[in-house]
């Protein structure tokens, strides 16, 4: 155990050093080209996610991934002015969009990381907080070139700091062995359940979180998609939802507890940055970890924007409750994966 949390603070190190290095060069550029801030949360939120897909990318796909994530970036924003001008319209987009990268995984493992490339945008989408920003704030807000330029800035610092971790750290990435393709004997194939699965719990997810919880629906939709990606069957799905929102709650009393201290402005910012790196190192002993520390995060950076966060904490919660059941109800009893059976 050690040893694998020894080698976790690695990986996270890695990985933080790759998000402050995005964080820096889209700090200059919204300093220089007077950019709204929410610049910094996309380049912290791709970078962030990107590190996990591509350590143990090979230069192949790592020059993909630069040619396709600022394209997907850049058409990301599009769509985030498409929801918020129509609604039902952006968010069938954006269902169509998360169902389509897994219904593509039939084509091979190649298909697979173009498909999870197509979902990085969408997820750092529901995690810069456009909707809960004031309507005077909202016009000001990222435009398609500078997210796309903030895409290949993401790219660029996950590749240099992962290589230079494999050239001179003490370890290197371990990439899994391929599995050879098998194809399930299932009746619509996994991936096509699986896409329906997720379809139908997003589409719920923004149906329901835009009637009850208003500007602040990306919480339910985001927390339906946690739980039902890298759906492996019911039980599954279950225990990531169960996680996500015994991870939430611990999150809340912790941000709850920093809301009282009185941490803000810059404190909080890199306050922020540390409750991540925590939350990485413990990431892979269980989900809630990670979950605890998204929360906390997240709640410190509603209120570097302005937002109440500690009122809006309870509302929360509510938005994770509601997300986690609707993606466990689509995964139970809406062609269900069997445990053994997750191949294209």
């Amino acid at each position: 155990m050690t040893a694998k949390l020894i080698r976790n603070a690695y990986e996270a190190a890695l990985t933080m050093t790759a998000v402050l290095l995005c964080w820096a060069a889209a700090l200059t550029l919204e300093s220089t080209e007077g950019l709204h801030t929410d610049v910094l949360v996309l380049a912290v939120a791709l970078a962030l996610t990107l590190a996990s897909t591509q350590r143990t990318a090979d230069t192949r796909r790592r020059l993909t991934s630069l040619g396709v994530l600022p394209v997907t970036v850049g058409a990301s924003i599009f769509l985030g002015r498409l929801i918020a001008s129509h609604y039902a319209i952006g968010a069938a987009v954006f269902t169509a969009g998360l169902a389509l990268a897994i219904w593509i995984r039939r084509y091979g493992p190649a298909a697979a990381k173009a498909g999870t490339l197509m979902t990085l945008p969408l997820i750092a989408l529901l995690v810069v907080p456009g909707p809960a920003l004031p309507p005077e704030a909202q016009s000001g807000l990222v435009t398609w070139f500078w997210a796309a330029l903030i895409g290949a800035l993401a790219c660029c610092s996950v590749w240099l700091v992962q290589g230079a971790g494999d050239r001179y750290g003490p370890w290197r990435a371990q990439p899994a062995p391929e599995q050879p393709p098998r194809r399930s004997r299932l009746h619509p194939r996994p991936s096509t359940r699986m896409a329906l699965q997720m379809a139908a719990g997003v589409a719920a997810a923004f149906t329901l979180g835009h009637l009850l919880f208003d500007d602040h629906w990306p919480w339910v939709v985001l927390t339906a998609y946690v739980a039902a990606s890298g759906n492996r069957g019911r039980t599954d799905v279950l225990r990531k939802g169960v996680e996500r929102l015994a991870g939430a709650c611990a999150g809340t009393l912790l941000a709850t507890g920093v809301a009282a201290a009185g941490i803000t402005g810059h404190a909080a910012v890199a306050l922020m940055f540390a409750v991540l790196a925590v939350a990485l190192w413990l990431r892979p002993l269980n989900y809630a970890y990670w979950a605890a520390g998204m929360t906390c995060a997240l709640s410190l950076l509603l209120g570097y924007f302005g937002q109440d966060a500690q009122h809006l904490l309870p509302t929360r919660l509510e938005g994770i409750a509601l997300g986690a059941a609707l993606s466990v109800a689509s995964a139970w009893w809406l062609l269900p994966v069997p445990r053994r059976r997750t191949a294209t």
